[in-house]
């Protein structure tokens, strides 16, 4: 029996996760769209939109994801009549109301399976596995002085580079986290480099951890550039030309002699804990080092804060959480495999 269970990718900004979500939509059964900014918010939101188990309740929330200005909706080439309806007919629970959007998209393209990126989402893995309780999640790792690099000039990209810094280094501590916790068929990390280096090993590799065929087609995501990369967004330009190692080690000659120097003190353990060498640059100045400290623990503050609400959200949940759209996900709520559209409430 092939796999229906959704597959997210994760991983610092660029980290190469765009280029990872075209490999995968590249696939024959899997659709991953571009990104969206709508189940963070939706989840977190959760108690406005009240019980998901009323169709009206559902209703409420799809219009919200389908007009939302921030919500990207538009991006994904649906209908929202038609969106809004299948949310109204599909299962009462939250992340069934979430997950039909991407289950529309993928049949948008006639594919059985989706998937979702968004970089950030290392940070709400728990979170998602509340939402799909069967979900797998592929990480993607990347140099660290090349993603700050990377990140330094993008447009979109507040913080500075020693922001950037305490970005990576969180999302790799996340991974670690993951790796640990989660059980091997449900969490899986690659290199960019080695994915860059050879796609074909590599996504092979991938292939039989989320349980499908390896697809030729993988190896040329820049074909699906033009589908599933907005053009707007102008900072991904290299998804639309072949894979190459072109980019790989640039932080050498993108990034100051301080800022070598303070990746390589803050990051050093975990950059070769992923099998990156350091050079041989001098020890950062101090306070370089503090004004580090002071971003990653206000990282830290950050997320803390938003953990804690959010524990303190589930001690009255306002309706059911668990995607009921996979056969894995009903079987795990104790439910018959699922029927094409099922209504399993009003």
């Amino acid at each position: 029996m092939q796999s229906d269970r959704p597959v997210f990718v994760v991983g610092c900004p660029r980290s190469g996760t765009t280029m990872l979500q075209l490999m995968l939509h590249s696939h024959q059964r899997i659709a991953v769209p571009p990104e969206t900014r709508f189940v963070g918010t939706a989840y977190f939101s959760r108690r406005m939109y009240g019980d998901m188990r009323l169709a009206d309740h559902r209703r409420k929330l799809a219009k919200w994801i389908a007009n939302g200005r921030n919500t990207k909706f538009r991006e994904l080439g649906l209908d929202t009549a038609d969106f809004v309806q299948a949310a109204m007919l599909g299962p009462g629970s939250l992340g069934s109301v979430i997950g039909m959007v991407f289950k529309s998209y993928a049949e948008r393209f006639g594919k059985p399976r989706w998937g979702d990126k968004r970089p950030s989402y290392y940070r709400h893995v728990e979170i998602l596995t509340r939402l799909f309780p069967d979900a797998q999640f592929v990480h993607i790792v990347r140099d660290g002085r090349d993603c700050v690099a990377s990140l330094k000039e993008m447009p979109w990209y507040k913080p500075d580079s020693i922001g950037a810094m305490a970005n990576w280094a969180e999302a790799i501590d996340f991974g670690r986290r993951h790796a640990r916790k989660l059980p091997a068929d449900t969490f899986y990390q690659l290199r960019y480099e080695d994915l860059t280096a050879d796609p074909e090993a590599e996504l092979k590799k991938l292939c039989t951890f989320i349980g499908e065929d390896y697809d030729p087609a993988m190896c040329e995501p820049h074909h699906m550039a033009e589908v599933a990369v907005p053009s707007h967004k102008v900072w991904h330009s290299n998804t639309h030309q072949e894979v190459t190692t072109a980019r790989t080690g640039s932080w050498a000659s993108r990034l100051e002699p301080w800022e070598i120097a303070l990746a390589e003190d803050v990051l050093g353990e975990r950059l070769a804990h992923h099998g990156y060498e350091l050079s041989s640059a001098p020890k950062a100045e101090r306070q370089h080092v503090a004004a580090y400290k002071d971003a990653a623990s206000k990282r830290r503050s950050a997320r803390l804060r938003k953990y804690n609400r959010d524990r303190f959200s589930r001690l009255r949940e306002p309706g059911p959480i668990a995607a009921l759209l996979t056969d894995g996900q009903r079987r795990l709520a104790g439910l018959p495999q699922q029927r094409t559209r099922e209504l399993v409430a009003r």
